[in-house]
């Protein structure tokens, strides 16, 4: 799944408020991945069957592909994580740092649930 928010059009709670809406919690699936688009910026969405939400820039630092909405989703210890699916790095759900290497890091975005819709950060 992939949903475009221009924020230049937002209205009202999204883009004024420094946060846009991108989709309904009910569009993801527990332990998956979706993509989402905030304007020109694709960031990877990921809902736990915790119910943690947690949001990564969807680019693989190590193939520059952007993929990592269509990762495996896991655990290390208690760590929750995402593996790449092209090289296979993992990648901290929390902190997007890499557990194979820990000079490279996904940007994170803050996430929140707010009337059943999912709503990235803008600032």
């Amino acid at each position: 799944m992939t949903v475009q928010i221009d924020l230049r059009d937002a209205a009202g709670p999204t883009g004024s408020s420094g946060w846009a809406d991108v989709c309904s919690l009910d569009d993801l699936a527990p332990d998956r991945g979706a993509c989402v688009l905030v304007g020109d910026l694709q960031v990877a969405v990921f809902l736990m069957a915790t119910g943690e939400l947690y949001a990564l820039g969807n680019r693989d630092p190590f193939s520059g592909a952007n993929v990592m909405s269509r990762g495996i989703v896991g655990s290390k210890g208690d760590v929750p994580k995402v593996a790449s699916p092209m090289y296979k790095q993992t990648f901290d759900l929390r902190t997007g740092r890499s557990l194979d290497d820990p000079s490279v890091a996904l940007p994170t975005y803050r996430a929140r649930v707010r009337g059943g819709r999912v709503e990235i950060a803008t600032r």
